[in-house]
């Protein structure tokens, strides 16, 4: 009983396996005509990668897109307001930088923030905690001039690694003037404000104003209190003569 039983056991498996193995066969011996039509599309396809006139066309020593739905590397991206033609987009930022020089802003410190959709909040506008971050990037942007200046490229380096003296911030206030909606793009400004006589050397005051590109206006300003620190000993410090120097410089008549 038992040996028909692995008899009819051993027949299944056989059986089976025959069975799995027919497609694969089939696929085996696929007609020489769909292997040249495989081959020929192929090379099309790298032809095309060659052919400077070709859309899909892919220079040597550069890459491709990432994805199918990734923009033409030539596509002109903005952020500024439909209404405005691309055309006119380098004269709204002439205007808007020109804004903040009359306002005094240092131009060491202007930023161009371009407003994404991710931005908006559920009210459909720049949500406020935002504007925080916004004023940031200027700042930085102005450190990294205070300190170039200061003493060229590796200060600028050491203040954004916190290494020696450099910046933090104390307190921040932001008055918000206009909702700001996409697609804009926001020109962001910074001025330190003059010391009076009895003044900490250590700390000092600055102003900075958001501009909209789309709305041709001011929209948010900030008054912000920054502190010299000393990274090495963990305190606030006197920067030195240097560091005030190249700081009044930056300071405007109010």
């Amino acid at each position: 009983m038992e040996s028909v039983l692995r008899s009819q056991t051993i027949k299944a498996l056989l059986t089976h396996a025959v069975f799995r193995t027919k497609p694969i066969s089939r696929i085996q011996h696929l007609p020489n005509s769909r292997v040249r039509n495989s081959s020929s599309s192929i090379s099309a396809l790298q032809a095309a990668f060659r052919d400077p006139s070709s859309p899909f066309h892919i220079p040597p020593g550069s890459t491709g897109p990432e994805s199918p739905d990734s923009p033409p590397c030539g596509a002109h991206l903005t952020t500024l307001a439909p209404s405005e033609s691309k055309a006119d987009a380098p004269d709204l930022l002439k205007v808007g930088y020109e804004k903040l020089r009359r306002g005094g802003f240092d131009p060491g410190s202007f930023w161009e923030q371009r407003i994404v959709w991710g931005d908006h909040d559920s009210f459909q506008h720049v949500n406020n905690v935002r504007y925080v971050r916004f004023f940031e990037s200027a700042r930085i942007q102005w450190m990294l001039s205070l300190g170039k200046e200061i003493g060229g490229p590796e200060k600028a380096k050491a203040m954004m690694n916190g290494e020696g003296i450099s910046l933090i911030l104390k307190s921040i206030e932001v008055k918000f003037r206009r909702p700001v909606t996409y697609p804009d793009s926001l020109l962001i400004g910074y001025r330190p404000l003059s010391l009076s006589s009895g003044d900490d050397t250590a700390t000092f005051h600055v102003t900075a104003s958001a501009y909209s590109v789309a709305q041709k206006a001011f929209v948010a300003h900030s008054k912000e209190a920054l502190v010299w620190y000393d990274y090495d000993n963990l305190k606030k410090c006197d920067p030195g003569e240097r560091a005030q120097e190249v700081l009044r410089g930056r300071m405007t008549k109010e």
